[in-house]
């Protein structure tokens, strides 16, 4: 395990749509934040990971923000797909795997009062990882970044079949 994760323990049925209502009502935003959320997409998930990676995508995206950010939930095939996007700079293509390495700062100019240590997207990938998923950015509709994570399906989750 990398980052400060852990083995998801205690996994249960979790509605993604429900938790990122949850989290989004729980923080204090500094830019708006729009939802599109189809409801019931369930995964299987650690409630308090999903959580902390929900928290590490939504605290880069509002730092980047120039002035909201989206947020959705759909199902996409056999996978959940949750989007976080922010309208700032974007990430170039050639460091878009490069976010997500330990202490990883694209704007060496900001001070490390003005964000974390650069761990928040390293952090993120071991939790998707660990719920057997995925995550990438890619350019935003909006102009920005767009932080894609696709998780199984609960009805397609092993040992669960559908």
């Amino acid at each position: 395990m990398k980052a400060g994760t852990k083995p998801p323990r205690g996994k249960g049925r979790a509605d993604l749509t429900e938790l990122v209502r949850a989290e989004i009502s729980s923080r204090a935003t500094r830019k708006p934040v729009l939802l599109r959320l189809v409801p019931g997409v369930a995964v299987h998930a650690v409630e308090h990971e999903i959580h902390r990676l929900l928290g590490n995508l939504l605290d880069n995206a509002q730092r980047h923000a120039r002035s909201r950010v989206l947020v959705e939930v759909r199902q996409e095939g056999v996978h959940a797909e949750l989007a976080v996007s922010d309208d700032g700079g974007g990430i170039a293509e050639t460091d878009r795997e490069r976010v997500f390495e330990p202490f990883t700062r694209l704007d060496e100019s900001r001070s490390r009062s003005q964000g974390g240590p650069g761990l928040g997207l390293t952090i993120a990938r071991e939790i998707v990882r660990t719920h057997g998923g995925t995550i990438g950015v890619e350019d935003a509709a909006e102009g920005g970044a767009r932080f894609v994570v696709r998780l199984p399906l609960a009805r397609h989750s092993p040992g669960n079949p559908p």
